[in-house]
């Protein structure tokens, strides 16, 4: 532990030498928010605040990231910025997952996704070089992965074919839709087949699953979203930023219809970001998970492994 409480501090400065070197201002944001996160799929803590009436909303939602804020700080004119910090995430506990975890998070005026592809590979060898270690990059489209690791086209298969190549898992097929199978594809038949000394990008996602991401016109149409993986571990998340508000705010409630649809909590929306949207400049943003890298930088297969004290021992 001791060992891994060194390599983590090692980690941050490198981190933070390297945005400040580039101009790449550090800043803060709240932890508790009067909106939550709609996504169906991510659970929010949240908490009362027992003070008086005139300080703000008293249920306030523990952020499962500094995004929202952070887009603010870029509409309000910010520049190029970013957060290290503490996230957290409800009913998330296992082997890879911790209820809280730190999470790095940046930006860039003026780039798309693919320019900070580049910078999001280049800072992932800086970290595998504190352990001595190095890996080679491999950088492919969405459809392009499923075709070789699958056999399945992601945007032309229907959820009959798409549920093949998991025949024997035991998986309940009960309300699953198709981005379900899809995620499912991932996790359990092509993220296993990668290998540890391999940084894995894949760009251009289904418009389904854009998230706060731009969305490029076409046949198909396609998220401007990246994920990184070094070796099996998810690591990073980027996007093209979204900067219609309109838009954002339809797949606000398109997440809310489908949380009601599964009997889940109706988190408020942002409506502050929302009203910053307009004012959001071309922008590409990632978010890190810091303990998935040091698991993976340290060959770890516990998310305990990489933390002073886990969930259960916190």
């Amino acid at each position: 532990m001791m060992a891994m409480l060194h390599l983590r501090a090692r980690l941050y400065a490198m981190l933070r030498a390297y945005f400040a070197a580039q101009g790449v201002l550090e800043v803060e944001t709240p932890i508790l928010s009067a909106a939550g996160n709609t996504e169906p799929n991510i659970e929010s803590f949240h908490t009362r605040f027992s003070g008086h009436a005139d300080a703000g909303a008293p249920l306030r939602w523990l952020r499962t990231s500094p995004e929202y804020p952070l887009k603010r700080l870029l509409a309000a004119g910010v520049g190029d910025c970013y957060e290290l910090g503490r996230v957290f995430r409800n009913g998330e506990a296992g082997g890879r997952h911790n209820p809280e975890f730190t999470m790095l998070e940046w930006y860039r005026v003026g780039w798309d996704h693919l320019r900070l592809i580049d910078e999001t590979v280049a800072l992932v060898g800086q970290a595998l070089a504190l352990v001595g270690r190095q890996a080679s990059v491999r950088v492919l489209g969405y459809r392009e992965l499923f075709r070789l690791h699958a056999g399945v086209d992601p945007f032309d298969a229907d959820a009959q074919a798409l549920r093949a190549p998991l025949a024997g898992i035991g998986i309940d097929p009960c309300g699953l839709t198709r981005d379900d199978w899809l995620d499912l594809l991932m996790t359990h038949r092509i993220q296993p087949a990668f290998a540890d000394d391999v940084v894995t990008v894949v760009h251009d996602w289904p418009a389904s699953q854009a998230a706060l991401a731009r969305v490029r016109p076409g046949e198909p149409p396609l998220a401007e979203r990246f994920e990184l993986y070094l070796g099996q571990y998810e690591i990073a998340n980027g996007y093209h930023e979204l900067n219609d508000a309109a838009e954002q705010r339809r797949r606000f409630l398109n997440d809310l219809a489908v949380r009601r649809a599964r009997g889940l909590e109706l988190p408020p929306l942002d409506e502050p970001l929302l009203q910053a949207l307009p004012a959001l400049p071309d922008c590409a943003g990632v978010a890190v998970g810091i303990d998935r890298l040091l698991m993976a930088m340290t060959g770890r297969h516990r998310i305990a492994d990489v933390l002073a004290f886990d969930f259960a021992r916190a």
